[in-house]
């Protein structure tokens, strides 16, 4: 994401590694259950080696999914891109931003986790929102400084020069 003039970045972050537990929870049993397999079918060696391979594809799959999505707040924009190799971004303008909503469901309250979204004047696209976070109320904190900054930013430039 190119920063435009006087445009700084407030926020930064990829989704929790806590967001995906239950990714690799489910990756671990997968592969308790293929090592299993590989044990009973040919010994130790095959069903420590099956285990092995399951676990750290999960690991790796988990990690990139992570790591390929990245949440940007700045004093003008909001901005997800997702993807490594094939990519989706989706940005909002700060000025758009009507409403800014927490979901946490019990689970992710103990895991400090959640998703906020954020409801945009006149889009189409209601999925804008950044999931599985860690303390969503620092990003929602994130929002309102940035808003904060973006109207003092406007009442200081004089009309008809703002560039926004």
């Amino acid at each position: 994401m190119d920063l435009g003039p006087g445009e700084h970045e407030i926020f930064s972050g990829h989704p929790s590694w806590r967001s995906i537990l239950g990714f690799h929870t489910t990756g671990l049993i997968l592969a308790v259950v293929g090592g299993a397999i590989g044990f009973l079918a040919s010994g130790a060696g095959l069903g420590i080696a099956i285990f092995a391979v399951i676990l750290l594809i999960t690991i790796l799959i988990g990690f990139l999914r992570r790591i390929g999505t990245t949440y940007k707040i700045t004093n003008r924009r909001l901005y997800i891109k997702r993807g490594l190799v094939a990519r989706k971004t989706q940005e909002a303008n700060l000025q758009r931003v009507q409403n800014v909503n927490t979901n946490q469901s019990a689970f992710q309250r103990i895991l400090q986790i959640g998703t906020v979204d954020f409801d945009t004047a006149g889009s189409g696209d209601a999925d804008f929102a950044f999931r599985g976070v860690g303390q969503p109320e620092k990003v929602v904190r994130s929002v309102d400084t940035a808003q904060r900054e973006f109207q003092e930013d406007l009442a200081r430039t004089p009309q008809g020069q703002q560039g926004l």
